[in-house]
């Protein structure tokens, strides 16, 4: 599949940048012309991702989040990477409820809604390495079709 747009973003790991971050990435995303459910699909996930890079790979300090976003006709592709710390236990952190950051009262819910809302999600991460979260979210007669098969 060609990729027919791509665009990348990189930001300070500061929380009021997650909100810059997630309207950027539906700006752009609008091309395909999507419905306002799969816009705020699209918004949630990336939302997510962005906290969880900023919270627990950076764990607040200064750092640069990278978002990149591919528009291929159907769907879009969206990676956010930190070089923060990464994730000792992928499968663990992917787990309802599981918080490494229970004293700042997360839900632990950050994986669960990426997956929820976006048609597939791959984590790659390792201890030093940071986190790259990829995120595709099929979108309008292009998903219908894949949910019938």
């Amino acid at each position: 599949m060609d990729v027919i747009n791509e665009m990348r973003l990189e930001f300070l790991s500061k929380s009021q940048n997650e909100a810059f971050a997630r309207v950027t990435v539906a700006a752009f995303a609008a091309q395909l012309d999507p419905t306002l459910e799969e816009i705020a699909d699209i918004k949630t996930a990336v939302s997510e991702a962005v906290t969880n890079a900023i919270i627990h790979g950076y764990e607040n300090s200064p750092g640069i989040v990278t978002i990149t976003a591919r528009l291929y006709a159907g769907k879009i592709e969206i990676e956010v990477l930190d070089n923060g710390k990464g994730i000792e236990d992928i499968e663990k952190a992917r787990q309802p409820l599981y918080t490494s950051k229970p004293e700042l009262e997360r839900s632990g819910m950050g994986f669960t809604v990426m997956e929820t809302f976006m048609d597939e999600m791959e984590v790659v991460s390792a201890p030093g390495q940071g986190t790259r979260v990829k995120l595709i979210k099929y979108l309008g007669s292009f998903n219908e079709e894949l949910r019938r098969e």
